[in-house]
């Protein structure tokens, strides 16, 4: 049989082709499936860290921020480990950008404080002189959206099986909670007025006492838990 193939090029040539791409199928498709489950450790956001990352795309930080860490020694030695396609397993949208008039921000978090966002946001060029970057002062006075939050949150879980109240690490407790809407948004104020324990305007500790979060607080949660 395979001296018949032998004498014909082409059918030897086609032959050769079928083993080849089923040997790759059988190779690559499980590694494709095991890169697009969430990366160990990666959790759904809370309802305060989505009322943030709301923010974030309605005031285009995506614009001039990429959330999107290249492999290559440059980048790494910059932002930290490059990008892993688990992380992203909740992202809706996807946030990766491909413009950095700033710097990448997927790991953020790790290097910067509650009390930097809040100097950077209101006065940047205070912080980092001669930036580009405007002033956000209205994320001081506006009052982040958390029922929009928490309908995304009831949405994605519901429809996109995304396992809030669910125990991933096996620990006995829920990643992330989020239960009814009044519990939702009890927990939001609860973790803004963490947030806000750290900031020094008064008038955004004031209104989290109130039981109201500016938006300056949603963002902030949400960059924190960018890791």
């Amino acid at each position: 049989m395979f001296h018949w193939f032998e004498q014909r090029p082409f059918f030897f040539a086609v032959l050769v082709f079928i083993f080849i791409a089923f040997a790759g199928i059988i190779e690559v498709i499980p590694d494709f499936a095991k890169q697009s489950r969430p990366t160990v450790g990666t959790k759904p956001y809370s309802v305060l860290e989505l009322a943030g990352r709301q923010v974030y795309i309605k005031d285009s930080c995506n614009a001039c921020h990429s959330q999107l860490i290249r492999p290559f020694k440059s980048e790494t030695d910059r932002y930290g480990m490059y990008s892993l396609s688990g992380e992203y397993a909740y992202d809706r949208p996807f946030l990766w950008g491909s413009k950095r008039t700033g710097p990448d921000l997927l790991r953020v978090g790790n290097y910067r404080t509650t009390d930097w966002h809040e100097n950077h946001m209101l006065d940047p060029n205070s912080v980092v002189p001669g930036t580009v970057m405007p002033a956000y002062p209205h994320m001081f006075t506006n009052i982040a959206d958390l029922d929009t939050a928490y309908a995304e949150a009831y949405t994605v879980k519901n429809v996109f099986n995304t396992p809030y109240d669910v125990d991933l690490d096996g620990d006995g407790k829920v990643d992330v909670e989020l239960g009814e809407h009044s519990t939702a948004i009890a927990k939001a104020l609860e973790d803004a007025k963490a947030i806000a324990a750290d900031m020094k305007n008064q008038a955004v500790k004031d209104a989290v006492a109130n039981g109201q979060v500016p938006e300056i607080v949603a963002l902030i949660a949400y960059l924190n838990s960018l890791k």
